[in-house]
């Protein structure tokens, strides 16, 4: 019997999406630094059928969390706890900001998904890359070589005008890459004003080789970088961002971020309304994810590797996603509404899978 969904609907469903998240999140820390992790790792921990070559690294589980849940670093070794095979960490931008006024985070709950509209708010890299270097020496430790992957996703500073982006972006890298497995960059946020412009592939081209080689030479090694991509571009623009990141021999691209439509919604029209302007996640991005994940693999085929996320809740989902050509998958927002034991049983559904 699971108990969580009649946790949410008592204790979450009524309360601030926002302070409901930040509760979760330090229950979630509280149970590592209490010390139950080790308990946690036993009954959650990836089998062995799971690990996964990308990147030129290798993942314990080939599902992971996606950027959002947490912003800078402050629970990666307790959310490992929990199955995910990688946890991106961000997004993070140059200088510290608080993000847009609250309220800023919505549930639709009829439609299992969320409007937010946080804006990047995080401490910046400088703060954070202290806690990524404990982070991983803990992770080290803790796992051997078989350790959950931790991947920096990092944006514009919203003060930072468009023309200034690319030093932006370089602070971040440059702080930032020496304790990433990975690195994301994201220019398809639709709370920063005027960042989905930076997905044009003229502009996108110099800024995606400015932060490689910044983020190389910081780190003394080859850092993987990929971008992020929105479900709401055009299939001409995601075969143009396809053969940019093929031309450029690029690591990867995370398809997709969060959407600006709002077609097809359960929920009562005019509160969808009265949210407002912010980015859609969950189920109602399944169809477009799969969508742009399979057009993305028809062109660039095994050359580079593809993180889908979008609409994830199951195991069929993550395995959905495998078999149209992702490398590697990633979820949120089924997060805050299956509970802490999520990955653990989407990770036990694809070992079954595999037997």
């Amino acid at each position: 019997m699971r108990l969580y969904p009649t946790f949410f609907r008592v204790v979450f469903s009524g309360m601030d999406a926002e302070r409901a998240h930040k509760i979760g999140f330090k229950l979630i820390r509280a149970s590592h630094t209490l010390g139950a992790g080790a308990v946690l790792r036993r009954m959650f921990a990836p089998a062995p059928s799971l690990q996964t070559k990308a990147l030129g690294l290798v993942f314990p589980s080939p599902f992971g969390l996606a950027a959002g849940f947490d912003k800078e670093g402050h629970g990666i070794n307790a959310l490992a706890d929990l199955g995910f095979g990688h946890i991106e960490v961000g997004t993070i931008t140059g200088q510290a900001q608080p993000g847009n006024p609250q309220p800023r985070l919505f549930r639709l709950v009829e439609d299992r998904a969320v409007i937010n509209r946080m804006g990047f708010n995080n401490d910046g890299a400088a703060d954070v890359a202290p806690r990524l270097v404990k982070a991983l020496d803990s992770l080290r430790r803790t796992y051997g070589s078989t350790r959950p992957l931790v991947g920096v996703n990092i944006g514009k500073t919203k003060v930072v005008e468009l023309d200034n982006a690319l030093e932006d972006y370089l602070v971040s890298a440059r702080t930032l890459a020496p304790s990433a497995d990975y690195l994301v960059v994201n220019v398809s946020s639709p709370n920063t004003p005027g960042l989905r412009l930076l997905q044009d592939v003229q502009t996108l081209r110099p800024l995606l080789s400015g932060v490689r080689e910044a983020a190389d030479e910081s780190a003394g090694r080859h850092v993987p970088l990929l971008v992020k991509i929105a479900p709401d571009l055009s299939d001409d623009d995601v075969d143009d961002v396809a053969a940019l990141a093929l031309d450029m021999g690029l690591d990867g691209i995370i398809c997709t971020n969060t959407t600006i439509s709002r077609d097809g919604l359960a929920s009562d029209g005019e509160k969808v309304r009265e949210i407002g302007a912010g980015g859609l996640s969950g189920a109602p991005l399944k169809a477009r994810s799969l969508e742009v994940l399979r057009r993305l693999k028809s062109a660039v085929g095994e050359n580079l590797a593809l993180i889908s996320v979008g609409g994830v809740e199951t195991g069929a989902d993550v395995q959905e996603r495998l078999d149209a050509g992702a490398t590697l998958v990633q979820g949120y927002t089924a997060f805050l509404y299956e509970g802490p034991f999520w990955a653990g049983r989407i990770n036990k559904e694809l070992a079954a899978n595999r037997r």
